[in-house]
């Protein structure tokens, strides 16, 4: 066949790919697939070029040919002989010089840019970092990242971010196509339009095509940017040098002398933006813009008035379509979130900028039928202005916090609280809901306030208002709880109470329900009770009237709601919710029984999480009466779902009640675990569908909420979906569950349970998932435990490498300290020498690194608070990143702990390699909670060395004297716990420091704050110091100056682990017959027994240990003398005499 007939065949085939007919369409698509890529990039190149074939055609082309460029460049370029390369590199060239339709040119313009970046960049999978991926998903409100194993083809464990990376480079990383370089420079000066369009678009695609030549070109872009910028003939050549210029800043923004030397092309770009909101012709500027606010916010510090003043006038313009006002409200609160303490020091603005947020959340429409609508989630408009605006609000008052954003707001509430459009009622309800969060600290100083204008809106004559009003409640229930609960108990229950009854707005009635759910989770148990009898008619009667209405009319709404509100008030109540267990089960078990239809199923899942939280609340004794039916009844659910879809709400609720039934049950439950155990196992291996498509690929799936896609640069959208990543977390908690109750129950299942497990460490796209996998492992050895030491070794040796590859490569500081303590419990369990020395030298490099980035950050945090942006509530997030920081630091301390603890000595050359940065934690100037956390791995180096320790004394010992009278209660509690293991284990060496101590315990005890709540644990462990020091070294201390004192120290409770050896000193004693303790003709024996009753009452030592029988014994031996006895227990309380009766008689 002649070569003209086969292009002639192609663009046919082309023409088919557009046909509206769905055969001719899906054969066409068979053929084009079925052509190998090597053939096809001549042929769809000879159609771009050939201006002679339909418009479309040619287009339909441009789209294939980069998708050949995006998906499979790998694949075919290397088949290519360099004389073909070289041809489609000058085709390509020629194509964008000649087109002269705009639409296609555009099409072209992106072929050559895609190729481009192919000749520049690693494939885009390769460029994404995990740490992208979790900022970007948490704004989706989504956890978080990317999966480290599942997806090995695509994700690499280190990779280059550089755009210069490339075989298209050299070894020096210079690009190798001079030629698109050049190309761009001609057409961006040529005097034709489109061209400079042409080269400009490309640019904006892939800001990195000048590779490590860019710093050279720098000042020639940066005038080739400013010429097009200025074209004020060409506003399509202006925009698109705007777009262009963004898109540089954004590849850059780490560098700051490049964005510093860009700064003066930010009015033009300002101006572009302004002109295309004026013709609304599109939208991706104000994109751009959004972009900027949220990476190089300090970068627009220069034009922030004129930011924000062209965002003011979009987001007030009601004549602009919704769309421009959200994305100009977008810009404002994206630059509070990114740059808070910058937007606070302009703040005026908000003196206009609340208003039209509140404007915006009246525009809600009336809905005649929108408060008896049984299906909520079919009329939410998520892009409406009114959810929009309320978002924002939210947002704005988390990143701007109360003390700026809250008298802005509640200067409006009242006038629209009183205003007679049911609307403004409304918006304001719905405001108090969204600033609860942000302006948590000034808006509970005015709770009372709050609630009283709140409260009468719930007897509203509109249900919409009174729906807000209900969620006002509900939020403050959770923003401000127990102390919510605890001041307005009696006007918020029955208030909510009073409007489930409004049988007339289903949807208003539900709310309420949901809003006492709030009320009951945060809700001290002493005070739910007092209204229970109240709450559990109300529930009964509403639940009794909806059954009957799902039965006659199907509706299931409110019965949904009443049933999870049941399963809460339940969870508080625990065994006071005994009494009513019998008024609801067999309703509950008839709902599981028939409610089988798949609109039911909502109903179903939660009715079945209503039971398992019931049984577990009331507890086993009454919950064994149904026990057996109930499971009977999950077991049959399963069965007839059979192969439960993912997104079957159903799974969730099941797994999680099985996990119930389990704690219920406890070894009694593995009969059951072969017949639950398969849809759990199924769900913790949902593996996401994960996706990279271009902008055009995008319009595909625009609309599909079970999609959630992040740009990711480049117009490359990485997306996920979502669908069953929430049952995945939950089947992987579950299991959790079961390793922990059933140990060796369960260690049939920890192989195959362990394999899923170690692989979720890094399953980047679910927090949860992370956790429960980290939390698994120590449990799953304990299942392991009873085949065997080999086979215990062995899941060992297959956990151990991927939880530390865990521990150092997670982003997330919250996720890393969970796998740091399951590593600590996993040493524990596997006792001395379960580390390699590889593996071992691994844990130093990976503490090493933990520890140099604790310092880089406490470093960071000091150069913040010497901005010029610094305030108190910048302040304020950086205690709260310290807190976050010092946790990972405990959790150092634990690991260190456990291998103290594990291998004693032997582990002192590991400690010497970490030793420089654990002095460094000690040094004057550093914050508290480090001097804390390295006196807590000192005082594990003196526990388990003993006298070795001494090696080590110039490194510790000075500071933890110092430091026993530290202002920080926690600093004085780790250092006298310290000097008390110096008495016990360090030997005579350190007799000298352990006198010079002594003085320094007297002052923290005989403190007259020492017994304040926040001093007690300090003051305890430096009288168990002492106690241990007069035990342990007597030549250190004057027994006979010491005692008297010492007894009149006591009883003391708080800290159990100090109060064995302090009690168990008490009775050496007392048993010996010290004549400073029991004094002449045993005259303190009242005051021993008053100690050894109060004791007893606070359970200050354990029933189990041998002190506790030794103080029981001397209590008996008083007893033996009636007289004595009496004389003694006359001196005691009511509440000391039952403890020493309960001890006598247990």
């Amino acid at each position: 066949m002649a070569a003209g007939e086969e292009q002639l065949q192609f663009e046919t085939l082309l023409k088919n790919l557009l046909s509206p007919v769905n055969e001719t369409r899906a054969q066409a698509e068979q053929h084009y697939d079925a052509v190998p890529p090597n053939t096809k990039i001549p042929f769809l190149v000879f159609t771009l070029k050939n201006s002679n074939a339909e418009v479309q055609v040619r287009v339909m082309a441009a789209v294939l040919l980069r998708r050949l460029f995006t998906t499979t460049f790998d694949d075919f370029w290397p088949q290519l002989t360099p004389e073909a390369q070289a041809s489609l590199k000058q085709e390509l060239l020629m194509l964008v010089q000649e087109e002269k339709s705009p639409e296609l040119s555009k099409k072209i313009a992106e072929c050559l840019a895609e190729f481009s970046k192919n000749m520049l960049v690693k494939m885009a999978w390769d460029s994404i970092e995990p740490t992208i991926i979790t900022k970007s998903f948490k704004k989706c409100s989504i956890s978080n990242d990317l999966d480290g194993t599942e997806d090995d083809v695509l994700w690499a464990e280190q990779h280059d971010k550089s755009d210069t990376d490339s075989d298209e480079e050299d070894d020096d990383g210079q690009n190798t196509w001079p030629d698109i370089l050049k190309f761009l420079f001609q057409c961006a000066a040529s005097q034709d339009p489109q061209l400079k369009q042409s080269a400009l678009y490309i640019f904006s695609i892939v800001p990195g095509i000048f590779g490590a030549q860019q710093s050279q070109y720098l000042n020639i872009i940066k005038q080739m940017l400013q010429q097009n910028l200025a074209d004020q003939i060409n506003k399509t050549v202006r925009n698109t040098a705007a777009k262009a210029a963004m898109s540089f800043i954004l590849a850059n923004e780490d560098q700051h002398q490049i964005l510093n030397n860009l700064k003066d092309l930010l009015p033009a770009i300002l101006q572009a933006v302004a002109s295309s909101v004026e013709d609304q012709e599109q939208d991706t500027l104000m994109k751009y813009l959004i972009d900027l606010a949220e990476s190089t916010p300090k970068f627009l510090r220069s034009q922030l008035d004129n930011i924000i003043n062209l965002c003011l006038k979009v987001v007030g313009n009601t004549e602009l379509g919704d769309t421009w006002r959200q994305l100009a409200l977008e810009v404002i609160v994206t630059l509070a979130e990114s740059a808070p303490a910058m937007v606070r020091k302009n703040s005026k603005f908000l003196t206009d900028l609340i208003p039209q947020v509140l404007a915006m959340m009246v525009d809600v429409e009336d809905e005649p039928d929108w408060s008896t609508s049984d299906d909520p989630d079919d009329d939410e408009d998520s892009d409406s202005n009114a959810v929009t605006a309320e978002s924002a609000l939210d947002r704005l008052a988390c990143a701007l916090g109360g003390k700026t954003m809250l008298p802005h707001i509640i200067s409006h509430i009242p006038p629209m609280l009183s205003n007679s459009d049911w609307r403004y009622r409304h918006a304001a309800l719905m405001a108090i809901s969204a600033c609860g969060e942000g302006c948590h600290k000034q808006m509970e100083e005015m709770l009372g306030n709050i609630m009283d204008a709140t409260l009468p809106y719930l007897q509203d004559p509109h249900p919409r208002v009174r729906y807000a009003a209900c969620n006002a409640l509900g939020q403050m229930a959770t923003d401000f709880g127990p102390t919510f609960q605890k001041k307005f108990h009696d006007k918020v229950v029955p208030g909510l109470l009073l409007v489930m009854d409004d049988n007339d707005n289903p949807r208003v009635q539900a709310h309420a329900g949901a809003a006492l759910v709030n009320f009951s989770e945060e809700c001290p148990k002493n005070i739910l009770a007092q209204y229970l009898d109240t709450i559990i008619a109300k529930l009964e009667q509403v639940l009794t009237a909806k059954f009957k209405e799902l039965m006659e009319k199907g509706c299931k709404l409110v019965l949904e709601q009443v049933v999870t509100t049941l399963a809460s008030v339940a969870d508080t109540a625990e065994e006071k919710f005994v009494q009513y267990y019998d008024r609801f089960m067999p309703c509950l078990k008839y709902i599981v029984q028939n409610a089988v239809r798949p609109e039911l199923r909502l109903l179903r899942g939660k009715t079945i999480e209503c039971i398992s939280l019931i049984g577990l609340a009331v507890g086993t004794t009454k919950f064994m009466q149904d026990c057996s039916d109930v499971m009977q009844l999950l077991l049959k659910t399963q069965t007839e779902l059979g192969d439960i879809p993912e997104d079957d709400p159903q799974m969730s609720y099941m797994i999680s009640a099985w996990a119930r039934m389990c704690k219920i049950m406890g070894p009694e439950f593995s009969q059951y675990l072969p017949m639950v155990i398969g849809p759990v196992l199924k769900a913790a291996m949902i593996k996401p569908e994960v996706a990279l498509l271009d902008t055009d690929d995008m319009k595909t799936v625009e609309g599909d909420n079970d999609w959630q896609f992040v740009n990711i640069g480049d117009q490359q959208n990485f997306g996920i979906r979502t669908a069953g990543l929430e049952e995945k977390a939950t089947a992987c908690q579950m299991l959790v569950c079961y390793a922990r109750e059933l140990k060796e129950g369960f260690a049939e299942y920890a192989e195959e349970v362990v394999k899923i497990m170690v692989p979720h460490l890094t399953f980047y796209f679910h927090d949860g998932v992370r956790m429960a996998a980290a939390e698994s492992l120590p449990c799953l050895l304990d299942c392991a435990k009873i085949r065997g030491p080999e086979y215990l070794v062995s899941m060992w040796q297959y956990i151990c490498p991927e939880l530390l590859k865990a521990v150092e490569n997670e982003p997330e500081l919250d996720i890393q300290s969970e796998h740091m303590h399951s590593l600590a419990q996993c040493i524990e369990k596997m006792g001395p020498g379960c580390f390699t020395e590889e593996q071992m030298q691994e844990l130093v490099k990976i503490l090493n690194g933990i520890l140099s980035k604790h310092d880089e950050r406490q470093t960071a945090r000091q150069e913040q608070r010497k901005d010029e942006d610094y305030d108190e509530i910048v302040e304020e997030a950086l205690l709260d990143e310290d807190d976050q920081d010092v946790y990972i630091l405990s959790k150092v301390s634990d690991i260190m702990h456990s291998l103290f603890g594990t291998y004693k000595e032997t582990i002192l050359p590991v400690f010497e390699q970490l030793l420089p940065h654990f002095i460094k934690l000690l040094e004057a100037g550093r914050p508290w909670p480090d001097k804390q956390w390295a006196l807590c791995i000192f005082d594990d180096l003196l526990e388990h060395t003993g006298p070795l320790s001494m090696k080590y004394q110039q490194c510790f010992l000075q500071s933890l004297l110092e430091l026993l009278c530290d202002n920080q209660p926690e600093v004085r509690q780790a250092a006298a716990y310290g000097v008390g293991v110096l008495a016990q284990f360090g030997g005579q060496g350190y007799s000298q420091a352990l006198s010079d101590a002594v003085p320094r315990l007297l002052r923290v005890i005989q403190d007259e704050n020492s017994r304040a709540v926040e001093n007690l644990s300090p003051t305890e462990n430096a009288i168990s110091a002492i106690t241990k020091i007069c035990k342990y070294s007597p030549q250190s201390v004057n027994l006979d100056d010491i005692l008297p004192h010492w007894l009149s120290w006591l009883p003391v409770w708080d800290d159990e682990d100090e109060t064995i050896h302090i009690y168990g000193y008490l009775c050496d004693l007392v048993e010996g017959n010290h004549p400073l303790i029991l004094n002449d003709n045993n005259q303190n024996l009242p005051r021993i027994l008053g100690i050894i009753a109060e004791a007893f009452h606070r359970e200050a030592v354990n029933t189990e240990t041998e002190t506790y029988k030794r103080m029981v014994n001397i209590v008996r031996h008083v007893q033996s003398n009636p007289k004595m006895f009496e004389l003694c227990v006359a001196q005691l309380s009511q509440i000391q005499v039952a403890a020493l009766q309960r001890a006598l008689t247990s």
